[in-house]
């Protein structure tokens, strides 16, 4: 009898191929090198501080090379505090806090930094893109090891530059941190879990027209990519008035509304695609002086011309 299941390994469908030396290895060639990120405690910084680490992680971002990918992953999973009232040292008020928060539920963080070095074809591939049109399967960049090489030392410099800031500390993942052992689960492990403990176990994968179900969490996903669904400002805090006065002001990320200001467990991915400027640039120089040819023929024309002009202008000042 012939099988006629659509049955399929996840190990085929996932797109990693190995994990060496501390990075991660995609089956498009694409290189990728993760850290583990411990960020300052809530309503610790000020307005001045959250502009300083605003700063280091531009400042950071900017010695990667083009066409890399900085992917940011937060784990938000509700657990129950357990209190460590076993040690000696502890004094009155220790105790008291410890027994206070008993089993009382909170949401813990988990964050990880992903820099990942992809080409200029792949970070524009569609999702009706397949391989067969290549004449080669891996990208001839990624075929160099200087590539390679000046990547790490990039991915080397960024974990300096945030280290340096005072406030953020990033550290290198290891191939066991990454892949796990018997007796210790890795971050890919976790992942596919949606779990952060270290003692994972497999759980039942459905992935259906209607549902996408882990064990018993069902998954939801929402996506802020439009210009449309994002606010009409940004900035690197806001405040809290929850816990704001007159005189005093409570300073938040801008990102907290869906990040620890969010009750139920979720996962917080944020994405920064760093292209060629100086190509983007040259575009809009060429889209610009076709404007200017055709502002006399339509409003609508001039109007995006003076656009264009004025974002040229910040950009190259």
């Amino acid at each position: 009898m012939r099988n006629v299941m659509k049955a399929a390994t996840l190990e085929s469908k996932f797109p990693l191929l190995s994990v060496e030396k501390g990075c991660i290895i995609s089956k498009d060639a694409d290189i990728t090198v993760a850290y583990r990120v411990e960020l300052p405690e809530l309503f610790t910084l000020t307005q001045a501080e959250y502009e300083a680490v605003h700063s280091a992680w531009a400042k950071a971002v900017k010695v990667l090379p083009a066409y890399s990918i900085v992917h940011k992953q937060d784990f938000f999973i509700e657990e129950s505090y357990k209190p460590d009232i076993c040690r000696d040292d502890l004094s009155f008020l220790s105790r008291s806090f410890e027994r206070h928060f008993n089993e009382r539920p909170y949401l813990r963080h988990d964050c990880y930094l992903f820099l990942t070095k992809t080409t200029k074809e792949r970070s524009r591939t569609m999702s009706n893109f397949n391989a067969l049109t290549r004449g080669f399967i891996i990208p001839k960049e990624m075929q160099d090891r200087e590539t390679a090489t000046r990547f790490l030392e990039a991915c080397s410099q960024f974990e300096r530059i945030i280290n340096d800031s005072g406030f953020v500390r990033i550290s290198r993942l290891s191939d066991i941190d990454i892949t796990g052992t018997d007796k210790c689960a890795g971050i890919i492990e976790k992942y596919f879990s949606l779990s952060q403990e270290d003692t994972t176990f497999l759980q039942d994968i459905t992935l259906e027209p209607g549902e996408m179900r882990i064990g018993d969490n069902f998954l939801c996903l929402h996506t802020l990519s439009d210009p449309e669904d994002l606010p009409a400002s940004v900035a690197t805090d806001s405040r809290y008035e929850r816990l704001s006065t007159d005189r005093s002001d409570c300073r938040l990320s801008f990102a907290a509304p869906i990040g620890v200001l969010l009750t139920c467990n979720h996962i917080v991915n944020q994405y920064l695609f760093i292209d060629d400027s100086a190509e983007n640039l040259r575009k809009f120089e060429q889209t610009a002086r076709n404007m200017h040819s055709l502002s006399r023929y339509s409003r609508s024309n001039q109007i995006n011309r003076e656009w264009i002009e004025e974002y040229l202008n910040e950009a190259h000042s």
